[in-house]
C-alpha cells in the first residue's frame, strides 16, 4: 500500500504547523500506521525559512513527550501540491493563501486541520506567538486532538485500502 503524506501549513511554520506535525508523527507513531502516513510542516511566509520552531513551542511539545526541536521551518513550494494528498491548513487565512497558490486539480486536497480531522467542524488553531504559555497548552490540546481524530480517520481509510483523497 501506498504512503499518505500530510503537510500541515500556518504562517511562519514556528508555532502551529510544527507543533501539529509533532503530535500527528507522535499519534499515528503509536499506531498500526506507522510506516504508511508521513508528515511535514510549512508556512504561508517563508521570514522563518531555516529557523527551528518557537522555544515556547518546542517546550510545549516536550512537555507533552514530543521534541520538534530538530524541525526546520520552511515556506510551501510548488510541489507540495504534487508531493502531499493533504495539505491541512490551521486557520482560514492560511486555507485561502495555499487555496490561492494550489493548482485548480489539487485544491481538493486542502482543508482546515481542525475540520479535516473532524474535531472542530470549521475550527482554526489560533496563533499563539503573541501569547503565554497558556496559548500555547491550548494549540496543543487542539492539534493533538486533531492528531488523535487524524489517526482514526486514516485507519478507518486504510481499513478499505484508500488513505488518500
Amino acid at each position: 500500500m501506498s504512503t499518505t503524506r500530510i503537510l500541515v501549513v500556518c504562517l511562519g511554520n514556528i508555532c502551529r504547523s510544527p507543533m501539529a506535525e509533532g503530535a500527528l508523527r507522535a499519534r499515528i507513531a503509536a499506531s498500526h500506521l506507522d510506516g504508511r502516513v508521513e508528515v511535514d510542516s510549512a508556512g504561508t511566509g517563508g521570514w522563518h525559512a531555516g529557523e527551528p520552531p518557537d522555544r515556547r513551542a518546542i517546550a510545549c511539545a516536550r512537555r507533552h513527550g514530543v521534541d520538534i526541536g530538530g524541525l526546520r521551518a520552511r515556506q510551501v513550494r510548488s510541489r507540495d501540491f504534487e508531493d502531499f494528498d493533504w495539505l491541512l491548513c490551521a486557520d482560514a487565512d492560511n486555507l485561502r493563501d495555499v487555496r490561492r497558490l494550489a493548482p485548480v486539480e489539487a485544491r481538493h486536497k486542502v482543508a482546515l486541520l481542525l475540520d479535516w480531522a473532524g474535531t472542530v467542524p470549521g475550527g482554526e488553531v489560533p496563533d499563539p506567538y503573541y501569547g503565554g504559555d497558556d496559548h500555547f497548552e491550548e494549540t496543543w490540546s487542539l492539534v493533538d486532538a486533531a492528531a488523535l481524530a487524524a489517526v482514526e480517520r486514516l485507519s478507518t481509510r486504510a481499513g478499505l485500502g484508500i488513505i488518500v483523497p
